[in-house]
């Protein structure tokens, strides 16, 4: 399975190519490399000692039939002593070394996801959903450290004894050593029919995982929602219809294992019968061909080579799973990247909208030719039913979607092509939808402005109406999120509005921002914006009409298209539709549609 140009069509998630997979962990091998060889060194030291106590003790054997004395013996027995010490303790020291360097590779993987995750465009977040990406993040990357901080270091270690016991057993006598080879071919037929199907079967059931945990993810944060619209059946059947895919996919990967591993045990047995067959054939028919303490090392060393493979084909599975989960982390480096070439700097704050034509992901139009003028400092208030554009409009502004045609620009440079520094600098989001990160509240306001005082900070907390900040136990070093204070929605808001205070951008849009406080709350806080933010340019996508009564100009929406503009003052003497809107709100008389 491969990153396919269309997955960010779909919304999907790229995963990447097996090259790019590859080049990317022979690049962490790289950063690393003196702990790399030093591991290997070791491993290689290790085997080596672990080498000499078959063929000490087939020399035993060889001696006690030629009539050797005790002390012969006792002198070859101590050597084995020696050895199996010495391979003791270089393999602690080597698996050490190994699991420093999957820590340390471990870390670095971590912090490029984190970078890789915090690049992408938020567009491109919210089509592939929150579930694709928790799960690479916690699953796919817990994977890779396992087999960074285990399995890799696992599975040197077994190689590494398993190349030197081959080696060991063609230097005592060629002939046993290449039926011993010939013994292990059912291993090596086994492998190859298992590692052509498991990593497109581990990728399969790495992207049901994700779609498992996009379902529930979105089943458990609309919970009020589906009870309240009775969608508690379909909701259901879809989760359902998502754990029988993971089902599927995982007993896919369960077959694998189930005929890999039979096949696996019996070949075990096979060389080690073949050289004691052959050997006592030859010592039969040829006395002298060989000799008896020859034929038990290279049965010794055969059986001892059961260890190492099954070491590393027991790791077989994990290390297929880690590829494909490697291959989902190191995906997010080819999605598209909210860094685009340096954009010429914006010639003054204008916000302009032009012909402009959106649609979601290759659907009909939701925006038919807009056309808009944003002055510097105006404070525009966009209104209209649900379902007239009015977010999507938002999005534009801020630089989170691009037009299918038309331009939006800020000072003569399209929003969109922004990168994200000036962007910020620029216009600001803010919508109802709020995150509070785990940390103090000083920790969540400081990632607006690193650089504010606590006396900036109560006074942009201030400014937005947070007088509960005063009755917390420990003020701005209160902790927040699970086991510590929890803001509730409107506490929740009024923190992202202060960190809208602090980063204090040229324009501000707010879709919804002030729809968790009440009425007075509301209008108090967007009053106290309005103060603080004095000369920039504040656009409200407004539920209230007093917000869009409080604004220089309105911009009224239907279908896709900006109907009316003008202000408040000039649309209600009009009579249009922002007139009904307006009276329907205050009561004065009916009317069928409700704002939305």
């Amino acid at each position: 399975m491969t990153a396919t140009p269309d997955s960010a069509d779909d919304g999907r998630l790229p995963v990447a190519e097996p090259g790019r997979t590859r080049r990317a962990a022979w690049r962490l091998v790289r950063l690393d490399g003196r702990a790399f060889a030093a591991m290997l060194a070791l491993n290689a030291l290790a085997a080596g000692a672990g080498l000499a106590a078959p063929w000490l003790l087939g020399r035993i054997v060889d001696e006690v039939k030629s009539g050797a004395t005790v002390a012969a013996v006792d002198r070859l027995a101590l050597a084995i002593l020696v050895c199996g010490v010495a391979q003791l303790l270089l393999s602690r020291y080597a698996s050490f070394v190994g699991h420093r360097f999957g820590e340390r590779t471990l870390a670095r993987v971590r912090e490029e996801y984190t970078e890789r995750t915090l690049a992408l465009p938020a567009s491109v977040v919210e089509r592939a959903g929150t579930g694709d990406l928790t799960t690479r993040g916690t699953t796919d990357v817990a994977s890779v450290g396992a087999t960074l901080r285990d399995a890799g270091p696992d599975v040197a270690i077994a190689a590494v004894q398993a190349v030197f016991i081959l080696a060991a057993v063609f230097a005592l006598d060629p002939l046993l050593g290449a039926c011993g080879v010939l013994g292990l071919t059912g291993i090596w037929f086994a492998s190859r029919w298992y590692l052509r199907r498991a990593v497109g079967a581990y990728l399969a059931e790495g992207a049901a995982n994700s779609a498992l945990a996009e379902e529930l993810a979105a089943t458990t944060g609309g919970a009020r929602t589906v009870e309240a619209l009775r969608l508690e059946h379909r909701r259901i059947t879809a989760a359902r219809r998502a754990i029988d895919e993971c089902r599927r996919t995982r007993t896919r990967t369960l077959f694998l294992r189930s005929v890999l591993f039979p096949v696996v045990d019996v070949s075990y047995a096979i060389p080690v019968a073949t050289v004691l067959l052959l050997g006592g054939a030859l010592m039969t028919r040829q006395p002298g061909a060989v000799t008896l303490g020859t034929v038990v090392a290279a049965a010794l060393y055969l059986r001892r080579l059961e260890q190492p493979l099954n070491t590393v084909l027991e790791q077989l599975e994990r290390l297929q799973s880690s590829i494909a989960s490697f291959s989902r982390v190191e995906g997010l480096a080819t999605a598209p990247r909210s860094t685009p070439a340096a954009s010429p700097e914006p010639a003054g704050d204008r916000l302009e909208v032009r012909g402009v034509r959106f649609a979601y992901d290759g659907g009909p139009d939701v925006l038919h030719g807009v056309d808009l003028c944003v002055r510097p400092g105006e404070r525009l208030a966009i209104v209209g039913p649900s379902g007239a554009g009015k977010t999507t409009l938002g999005r534009l502004l801020a630089g989170v979607d691009a037009p299918r045609t038309g331009s939006v620009t800020v000072g003569g440079v399209p929003v969109a092509g922004l990168d994200p520094d000036r962007l910020r600098e620029r216009v600001v989001l803010v919508t109802q939808e709020h995150h509070v990160f785990l940390g103090t509240v000083r920790d969540n306001l400081r990632i607006a402005a690193p650089a504010a005082t606590d006396a900036d900070q109560r006074a942009a907390l201030t400014a937005v109406g947070a007088d509960w900040i005063d009755d917390l136990p420990d003020g701005l070093d209160t902790d927040l999120g699970h086991g510590a204070h929890r803001p509730d929605g409107a506490q929740a808001q009024q923190l992202a509005l202060a960190r809208v205070v602090l980063a204090d951008p040229h324009t501000l849009i707010l879709d919804e921002a002030t729809a968790l406080l009440d009425p007075g709350t509301a209008r108090h806080t967007e009053r106290a914006l309005a103060a603080v933010l004095g000369g920039r340019t504040v656009i409200a996508i407004a539920h209230r009409l007093q917000t869009a009564h409080d604004a220089d100009r309105v911009a009224v929406m239907r279908d896709g298209r900006i109907t009316e503009l003008g202000t408040h003052e000039d649309l209600v003497a009009a009579g249009g539709g922002y007139a009904d809107l307006w009276h329907s709100w205050h009561g004065d008389r009916p009317r069928p549609d409700r704002q939305g």
